[in-house]
């Protein structure tokens, strides 16, 4: 498989997980409420859905350790990860989730397990494969990958449902999830050397400050970005009253700046390096988290929102990277998943401080105190890199 394939397989991967997970946090609201259910029923629903991403360390767990049937480690739980969720979004339609509620419920549950599933050994595949000059670009390629499929799903489904049918929608859902299959057959692993080999001793490697300092790096940057993308559109109808129409047109210039922040992170990662570029991303976090405060005109959202859209796909970027630098071979997907499950426990924390800080103090307040908390991470990043790089 040659360079360019290796890059467009982890990138459409990345681009099935964005648009199915953007279906399940934006649209199944709507879907669900189309047959009579409440907000409440709504929320135990989408509670169900994400507990795979909770439970997804076991999944890399199962990959380090588990040769599925002398296949492999990773290629076969990609492949049986993308068949579950394509299976169960051509299921979806035949239940009616306000006559059937635990049926629609299950299912939903075992869509998200397959995505877990694939999701956990995809990354699992890029840090076995991805030699130390291409940890930045891959990265790129999964994170804008991951953001234009959400663009896609915000955009296209839409249209799809409003002009013919959601039973279509899903279909459409199932088909995007097809999309990597064939880069996904002729994709090689490597062969388990010790080295790579599973070793319960291999989570020491927790003890280490750097480790350390990442996994607060993670949580903060998570508690930072989600945070301050939560109230971009409350902030922006107080401000100018601004129409569906108009917040779901800023979610998609947010989103292209994610991707172009995620690929052009990667390789200006890969160029100056990773000490460099977090703090560059560092950088650019603060001062476009505190120019959200400073909108003053309806013209002005576009522009900064953008540019927050960059340091949002730059930040995550650069600490995929070096979460894939830290991680031990011979429990590669285990400890990236654990990484990234703290970094999603810093995304649960934001969402909620969030959320009260703008209701106790205001939009613009909130917006400042996120961006001075960038600073924060400033001592971790010393840890993490004790020489210069």
């Amino acid at each position: 498989m040659s360079k360019a394939q290796r890059y467009t397989m982890f990138a459409l991967l990345y681009f099935a997980e964005g648009a199915i997970m953007s279906y399940f946090t934006s649209l199944n609201s709507l879907y669900l409420q189309s047959f009579g259910l409440d907000m409440g029923q709504v929320g135990i629903i989408g509670t169900i859905a994400m507990i795979p991403f909770v439970i997804k360390i076991f999944l890399g767990m199962l990959s380090d350790k588990v040769n599925f049937f002398g296949l492999g480690h990773r290629k076969p739980y990609i492949i049986l990860g993308l068949a579950i969720q394509t299976i169960c979004l051509t299921l979806i339609p035949t239940i009616n989730p306000g006559k059937e509620f635990w049926a629609y419920a299950g299912m939903a549950f075992i869509t998200v397990l397959g995505m877990a599933l694939y999701d956990t050994c995809t990354d699992g595949l890029a840090l076995d494969t991805t030699a130390r000059d291409e940890e930045g670009i891959i990265q790129g390629f999964m994170g804008g990958g991951r953001a234009a499929g959400m663009v896609v799903v915000s955009s296209l489904l839409g249209l799809i449902v409003q002009n013919t049918s959601w039973r279509l929608g899903f279909y459409f859902l199932a088909l995007v999830s097809l999309m990597p299959l064939p880069f996904v057959f002729f994709a090689r692993e490597v062969q388990r050397t010790p080295e790579r080999t599973f070793d319960w001793g291999a989570f020491s490697s927790f003890r280490k400050p750097s480790v350390i300092s990442l996994g607060i790096i993670g949580a903060l940057y998570s508690l930072i970005i989600y945070g301050a993308n939560q109230i971009v559109n409350p902030s922006l109808v107080e401000k100018f009253s601004i129409n569906y129409s108009t917040a779901g047109f800023i979610s998609t210039v947010l989103s292209l700046g994610i991707v172009l922040g995620s690929v052009f992170g990667g390789r200006i990662t890969d160029k100056i390096g990773q000490k460099r570029s977090v703090q560059t991303a560092l950088m650019i976090s603060m001062i476009s988290v505190a120019l959200l405060a400073a909108i003053i005109a309806p013209w002005m959202a576009l522009l900064l929102i953008f540019i927050f859209g960059l340091a949002f796909g730059f930040y995550e970027t650069v600490f995929f990277a070096i979460s894939m630098r830290v991680t031990d071979g011979r429990i590669a997907a285990t400890m990236f998943s654990i990484l990234m499950a703290i970094a999603n426990i810093g995304t649960g924390i934001g969402l909620g401080v969030t959320g009260v800080m703008s209701d106790a103090l205001g939009y613009n307040a909130t917006f400042l105190i996120l961006a001075v908390l960038n600073l924060a991470t400033l001592p971790l990043i010393r840890i993490i890199f004790p020489k210069k790089q």
